[in-house]
């Protein structure tokens, strides 16, 4: 696996590397052993999730405060989003700054999303289905979450407005000056 570094401390992009041949493709999309050593972090995952959206559909921003707090590692398995991480880390030198990536089935791109930031991503293909590994479980009381669309952060989900579909909670999520 290649790692590149996004410019934002701990949150990387991850190439994996694809043995094709005529019958098809594969390649190992987690090592425990090769993603820490690459990356220096731990490959601790405890839980996976997966989801399924429509062209259009724009998921977060989220996260998980305090000891609930969760690292990700993301990647598409069918369809094209882009994938937004924002640092929200205390004393961070990124503070407020944002990473946007496109992933998708076809270039195989994972992200890894510290603890400390918060996660989203819109759907760029028809449909997507979008699957992530987290180093700690989920626990509802201790989401968190700041508007897609908020000014300070400047976010460009490549979405038209009148084509986003957003969910009522996220609707209704904080403003990111509330995070400062």
């Amino acid at each position: 696996m290649e790692i590149q570094e996004t410019g934002l401390r701990d949150c990387v992009i991850i190439k994996p590397r694809v043995f094709e041949d005529s019958r098809g493709y594969f390649f190992e999309s987690f090592n425990k052993k090769t993603f820490e050593e690459k990356t220096g972090m731990s490959g601790a995952f405890v839980q996976d999730n997966q989801s399924f959206s429509t062209y259009g559909v724009i998921r977060g921003l989220h996260a998980q405060a305090g000891e609930f707090a969760q690292a990700k590692l993301v990647r598409v398995l069918k369809g094209e989003v882009l994938d937004v991480a924002v640092d929200i880390r205390p004393g961070s030198p990124t503070f407020g700054k944002h990473i946007s990536v496109k992933l998708s089935a076809e270039n195989r791109l994972q992200l890894y999303v510290p603890r400390g930031f918060l996660h989203g991503f819109s759907v760029l293909s028809e449909t997507a289905e979008f699957f992530y590994k987290c180093d700690n479980f989920y626990e509802k009381s201790a989401e968190i979450g700041i508007m897609y669309n908020d000014k300070d952060l400047g976010i460009d989900w490549m979405i038209p407005e009148n084509e986003a579909s957003i969910s009522e909670k996220d609707l209704i999520l904080n403003a990111f000056s509330s995070l400062k």
